[in-house]
């Protein structure tokens, strides 16, 4: 199998740059006409996932609004991982996990094993108990060949408390950029990305890591193609746009969700070019 990066980056070309979040917060279930319970979340991930995977490049399930209905949400989330690959999609599980030693790696096998029946073809991570104690993620996703997307620079309120955070050789973010960078060191399309967030304003970070950049926020969020460009510059080519809200908004109908789906793609593919 193609590393993560080049399966990612065909993936963006030939369906459009656009990562789908499927997130069943508690609102969008209401919305949905589906009550707030397992059943509720099986009808709402299932309908979602079943329009979206055959047309956008990644799916992005968000863990917490499954294992928030135990062990029932978490077989849903299994089975939704399992119906977007079917379908073609690339599978990215936003889990945001961070810890050290034997616990990374547990966390490692549960998203990153193949044998692993909650397996994704990339997750999420936050680097803020120090990058290296990541090392055991992205060491099984090297021999997974599959990706790890970093927190870096997010547009939550909170986040410059230690995202701008200074160190001698720049700031915490820079430093996690550089990180990213580094592990990407000679591959066109590195495995290994960084998430920033689409509505973080002016940077002075270099954000080109050599990998994918996932860019929550764009859409309902106040994220544009035009924001989007001005923030990334040289490396906007990079940009995988994350969209859910925008998205489930439009549903229940499945041709809603797809038509909704398609013209983010669209209006994001010059990106690419």
């Amino acid at each position: 199998m193609k590393p993560f990066g080049e399966r990612l980056y065909a993936a963006m070309e030939d369906r459009g740059p656009l990562c789908a979040g499927v997130d069943p917060h508690p609102a969008l279930l209401d919305a949905w006409g589906q009550t707030d319970s397992a059943t509720g979340l099986e009808r709402f991930a299932l309908t979602a996932t079943e329009a979206l995977a055959p047309h956008v490049a990644v799916v992005k399930p968000q863990s917490a609004f499954f294992e928030r209905h135990g062990s029932a949400g978490v077989a849903v989330l299994e089975r939704v991982i399992a119906t977007a690959r079917e379908a073609g999609a690339l599978v990215l599980l936003d889990v945001k996990r961070g810890d050290i030693g034997s616990t990374t790696q547990a966390y490692a096998d549960a998203y990153l094993d193949p044998r692993s029946p909650l397996a994704a073809d990339a997750m999420t991570a936050s680097p803020y108990l120090g990058f290296h104690s990541l090392d055991p993620l992205l060491e099984t996703a090297r021999a997974h060949d599959a990706g790890v997307f970093v927190l870096a620079l997010t547009s939550n309120p909170e986040a410059p408390q230690v995202q701008h955070a200074r160190t001698p050789d720049g700031t915490v973010a820079g430093e996690v950029l550089a990180s990213l960078r580094e592990l990407n060191a000679g591959e066109e399309h590195g495995s290994f990305g960084a998430v920033v967030g689409a509505t973080i304003g002016e940077t002075e970070e270099d954000l080109d890591v050599g990998g994918p950049l996932l860019v929550p926020g764009v859409g309902a969020q106040g994220g544009t193609p035009e924001s989007v460009r001005r923030i990334f510059g040289t490396a906007v080519h990079r940009v995988l746009p994350a969209s859910s809200r925008e998205i489930l908004a439009a549903g229940p109908a499945p041709a809603a969700l797809v038509a909704t789906a398609r013209a983010t793609a669209d209006a994001y593919a010059a990106l690419l070019t």
